[in-house]
């Protein structure tokens, strides 16, 4: 699980220097966006985001085993996730609302005169709140969904066993696949037809529907025989039906680009294929990490250490760099990969300063550093 979540993250770099060049609206864009780069987008757009609550919720439930208290796995949480939520906050995220707002509606004052007048305003900006989480709204729903945990760990234990037996039950066998994929077509469809994500907590129940779940699938799956015997047995249909599900949203999205409208047939179909791969793919992927990714590496310690960090500031730089680069006019192809080398390299560099420094440490997700720990042994980590 360490392995996807290194992998996740390393393709969420990629996904988000990708928005820079997809005709889809974000904080900064180049000068001539693709609309073919959609197919890419596409191939990990509906699992990308639920295979990190997944894990997550499968490294919760470690940190509950390590201090099974309820209270105690609370607060331990709230340090671990509020802490640097509230520093990015304040010190790294600014970046972005104030490029987005100069690109997009000619906001004119300097970094500090916004940081000290406007960003600080708890209110709208040209139509952006400020201050802002942006990408880090990752961070408060899983904070949100601990907290939820928590609160479901105060139930007596034998509730708490007879209920995921029963989950684990109606999760057994090929129902692994075929219950999720049924819920995210019942979301899709009836519950939240054509509805976007909004990233603001308390609107946002198409994410919820999807998030909470697959946090909790994360956290059963850590003590569950039954669910990793199903998963064994029935990962290859699901990386089977994750490419097809694949092909038809490709196909779709390469015969009608962008905006193109599309008839109620394959607006369905399209919708459809994204819930079969939004699962499958995720079963597929856990597969195999298991079977191929199951041991560990030297590297390994110091890659699940630097990803909370990393994330943390990866984005701003993206956004930074992919302002600055707007002017040389550069083909997509150079500006991407500058802005990957930038974004990779920028991030590593905040993760390696701050966990050097020990007061910066819990500021940017890692843990306080112990007393007589040799220098260079990596630190447990758990998101």
């Amino acid at each position: 699980m360490d392995w996807l979540r290194v992998g996740a993250f390393a393709l969420l770099i990629f996904y988000h220097v990708g928005m820079v060049f997809v005709p889809w609206d974000w904080h900064v864009k180049a000068a001539h966006p693709d609309p073919h780069v959609a197919i890419l987008m596409l191939a990990t757009n509906s699992w990308r985001l639920a295979l990190l609550f997944v894990v997550s919720g499968y490294a919760s439930a470690a940190v509950f085993a390590r201090q099974p208290s309820s209270a105690g796995f609370a607060r331990s949480r709230s340090a671990r996730l509020l802490i640097p939520l509230v520093f990015a906050v304040i010190v790294v995220i600014p970046p972005q609302p104030w490029i987005e707002l100069m690109f997009k509606h000619g906001y004119t004052a300097g970094f500090g005169h916004f940081w000290l007048h406007d960003y600080f305003r708890f209110g709208a900006l040209d139509g952006i709140i400020l201050p802002t989480w942006q990408h880090l709204w990752f961070v408060v729903y899983l904070w949100v969904y601990s907290m939820m945990l928590a609160l479901l760990l105060l139930l007596p234990a034998g509730v708490r066993s007879r209920s995921a037996r029963a989950f684990e039950r109606a999760l057994a066998g090929p129902a692994i696949l075929a219950v999720p994929i049924l819920l995210l077509a019942l979301k899709t469809f009836l519950l939240f037809p054509g509805a976007d994500e909004t990233h603001a907590l308390v609107d946002d129940w198409a994410a919820h529907a999807v998030y909470f779940p697959a946090f909790l699938f994360g956290v059963l799956l850590r003590g569950s025989p039954p669910l990793w015997a199903a998963i064994r047995r029935w990962w290859c249909l699901a990386a089977v039906l994750a490419v097809a599900a694949y092909a038809v949203v490709a196909m779709i999205e390469y015969r009608y680009p962008g905006e193109a409208p599309l008839d109620d047939t394959l607006t369905a179909l399209f919708r459809g294929a994204r819930a079969v791969q939004g699962w499958a793919a995720i079963i597929a992927l856990i597969g195999i990490a298991d079977r191929w990714l199951n041991r560990d590496a030297p590297i390994r310690p110091i890659l699940t250490e630097a990803v909370f960090p990393l994330y943390i500031a990866h984005q701003t730089i993206i956004v930074a760099v992919g302002w600055w680069l707007l002017p040389f006019d550069l083909p997509n192809l150079a500006a991407f990969a500058i802005l990957v080398a930038a974004t990779a390299a920028g991030s590593w560099l905040f993760y390696i300063v701050g966990r050097s420094v020990p007061w910066l440490r819990p500021l940017i997700g890692l843990v306080a550093k112990e007393k007589g720990r040799p220098e260079g042994r990596p630190f447990p980590t758990a998101q």
